[in-house]
């Protein structure tokens, strides 16, 4: 019942009302926000803070904020799902989905600062929930009242919690002890322990040490991470301009290319659209939760720094994956081989200059992806959660904020010795569910966005 309610949830349905108000934006703004990507670069390359404006934390800590919770195991699983399931032209569609997902982030942050609260003791309370109350007006407030238990749950529930510590023991027993059975490994005991108590030493800290932590972590392991596949790249320079005929080609006949594998273009456009989508979560009204703490006095401004989140996420580190994947033909079935072991395989392929030790380089460097993107993830949705709670229970009502956090720790800890198959549905619904009053309120609220560019 669950595996089948997801699939309802992810959709034909969702998808396409977060690609229909991707375009929609997209056109309304007449294509101006992609006008200032380099204006947004600007405003982080210029130390990311207003003086005398209120917030909790730099724009640049809150745009590594929201890209903890973004840069995940989908940069690294997803993208090679997509594509064994699609085809190489998902990644087309991925891209195309992350496009205009850029004009949805673009209005998520605009209004997330434009319709935040400052608490008297100088908290900032922003996203979706706010917007969609004081943005559409208090009739709506059910509604955002919604989005807050969605997002609530989804973070304590599995998406921040099980299935990314999950995610990062499996990898470290993967490197360290492959092919162990019975009971549980000393490796997924110590690395969940670890995992446990950095994620305490953060969250307890609050926004400031959550944001502090995701400034050092998020740059290094995303640039780390994209040098890496750039290397690949590099060594087999003369087989890319091939794999993008072959990705652009694919996306409009797949079966030419696949042999049958993959049916018809809606197939690939589909699973490349899905996990663009799940990747950068534009239109789940998550990232503006992020945003809204950010030291700003213009939402524009903020707008153009939050929908950077995508172009990072999807278009460049999910790109490039892709395109390692592609390059080497580890996108072609191998049997036993799914998931993030398709990327390890490309990778492995590419670094074959490197003769016996290329499979140890690349599971190594892998693992250590795993372990920051997937713990970045947690702190990020730990924040977004929070802030969920906050707005049910109100802000000067500490202690059920307390007790979560101690919850969220706790589910971590027990999360590597957990079944994880019904967490990801359940995360995955709770995910989803959140996206459909956000789209409600971006959608009603675009003249807002519209006159606000102007």
């Amino acid at each position: 019942m669950i595996e089948k309610l997801d699939s309802i949830i992810w959709g034909l349905p969702l998808i396409t009302a977060i690609m229909f108000t991707g375009v929609w934006l997209t056109l309304r703004l007449c294509g101006c926000h992609l006008k200032d990507i380099p204006r947004a670069f600007r405003l982080l390359a210029s130390g990311g803070e207003e003086e005398g404006s209120h917030g909790e934390v730099s724009n640049f800590a809150s745009l590594c904020m929201a890209l903890s919770a973004t840069i995940g195991t989908g940069n690294i699983v997803g993208v090679a799902t997509a594509i064994a399931l699609g085809g190489p032209g998902a990644l087309f569609w991925m891209i195309v989905a992350a496009f205009f997902g850029m004009a949805t982030k673009y209005a998520e942050g605009l209004l997330a600062v434009k319709y935040r609260e400052v608490t008297p003791e100088g908290r900032i309370l922003g996203g979706p929930f706010y917007y969609i109350e004081k943005g559409l007006g208090p009739k709506w407030k059910p509604l955002a009242i919604a989005f807050a238990i969605f997002g609530t749950c989804a973070g304590i529930m599995g998406i921040g919690t099980i299935t990314q510590v999950n995610g990062i023991t499996g990898a470290v027993e993967t490197f360290f002890q492959p092919g162990h059975t019975g009971g549980y490994s000393l490796s997924v005991i110590l690395s969940g322990l670890v995992v446990t108590l950095a994620t305490g030493l953060v969250v307890i800290g609050g926004v400031k040490r959550i944001a502090k932590v995701s400034t050092i972590i998020v740059p290094f392991m995303a640039s780390s991470y994209i040098l890496f596949a750039l290397v690949v790249l590099a060594v087999n320079i003369k087989e890319i301009p091939g794999a993008v005929a072959l990705i652009v080609k694919a996306a409009f006949n797949p079966a030419a290319f696949t042999g049958g594998a993959v049916g018809s273009m809606f197939v690939a456009m589909q699973k490349g659209i899905a996990r663009g989508i799940f990747s950068n979560e534009a239109g789940l009204g998550s990232a503006p939760i992020a945003a809204a703490a950010a030291k700003t006095k213009n939402p524009v401004d903020q707008g153009l720094i939050c929908m950077i989140g995508a172009f990072i996420d999807t278009i460049i580190v999910c790109t490039v994956t892709g395109l390692v994947i592609v390059v080497t033909g580890a996108w072609k079935p191998i049997p036993g081989i799914e998931g993030a072991g398709i990327t390890i395989e490309a990778f492995t392929r590419g670094l074959s200059f490197l003769g016996s030790s290329a499979a140890a380089v690349s599971s190594f460097t892998l693992m250590v992806s795993l372990f920051f993107f997937a713990f970045t993830t947690i702190i990020g949705w730990d924040f977004y959660s929070e802030k969920c709670l906050e707005y049910l229970v109100g802000s000067k009502n500490r202690l059920p904020i307390h007790i979560f956090r101690a919850l969220y720790i706790l589910m971590v800890g027990i999360g590597p010795y957990l079944t994880v198959s019904a967490v990801w549905s359940i995360a995955d619904i709770m995910n989803g569910l959140m996206a459909f009053p956000n789209l409600i309120a971006l959608i009603f609220l675009t003249p807002i966005v519209v006159k606000a560019s102007k």
